[in-house]
């Protein structure tokens, strides 16, 4: 082996292993945020539950506030992988479709696995934006993207022609954006103890309710 391929693979390994530090360490913030909440998570208990030092907790990811963050942009690719979710093929051949109806019960499918996994945390992330200015701008910059997200799925469907005309297109955007609410999954599902079949069924519905000619 040479000199090159043994300096590519040594870094290779190392970046392998620095991507399963930080899993781990991810995995343990979402757990220990879920079941003993924001405030009283500590980063010393972070380590801990990963099995790492503090000091490599900072170094993978960085501190209290970047754990929540980086667990909650996980959640809702529903993996970790540096693309946004407006960026993933799924989304985009969703977004192709030429049946609005057909857009719209895929988005509510797509919102209710996204709220399966970004639920639990929501709560986390309630709480803490109670206590903490960086968790209230984490859920400010979280109402900014769905806006702009639902601007998309508005706009493409009114270049299908199939927005009704009973609602404004401001409307029919603050609607789309109530929609991806992860608030919507936690107090029905969650809360209500809606089942997750009935609660997309119900999302897909009310928007093609609302939305559509």
């Amino acid at each position: 082996m040479s000199a090159s391929v043994k300096r590519d693979y040594r870094s290779e390994l190392r970046t392998a292993q620095a991507m399963a530090t930080r899993r781990s360490i991810i995995a343990a913030a979402t757990r220990l945020f879920v079941e003993d909440g924001y405030g009283a998570t500590t980063i010393d208990a972070v380590a801990d539950a990963a099995g790492v030092s503090r000091k490599t907790v900072f170094t993978a990811v960085g501190g209290k506030l970047d754990l929540l963050k980086v667990a909650l942009d996980w959640a809702v690719a529903g993996d970790d992988q540096p693309v946004t979710l407006a960026d993933r093929t799924a989304m985009q051949q969703l977004m192709e479709q030429t049946d609005p109806a057909v857009l719209l019960n895929g988005l509510a499918r797509s919102l209710v696995a996204i709220g399966e996994r970004v639920g639990p945390l929501f709560a986390a992330l309630e709480a803490a934006a109670r206590m903490d200015p960086g968790a209230r701008d984490l859920v400010e910059e979280s109402h900014r993207l769905r806006l702009a997200d639902a601007r998309k799925v508005v706009r493409r469907l009114r270049d299908l022609n199939a927005l009704t005309a009973h609602i404004t297109s401001r409307e029919a955007v603050d609607l789309v954006w109530l929609a991806m609410d992860p608030a919507l999954f936690d107090r029905l599902v969650l809360v209500r103890g809606w089942t997750i079949n009935r609660f997309g069924e119900w999302l897909g519905q009310s928007l093609c309710r609302q939305l559509l000619r």
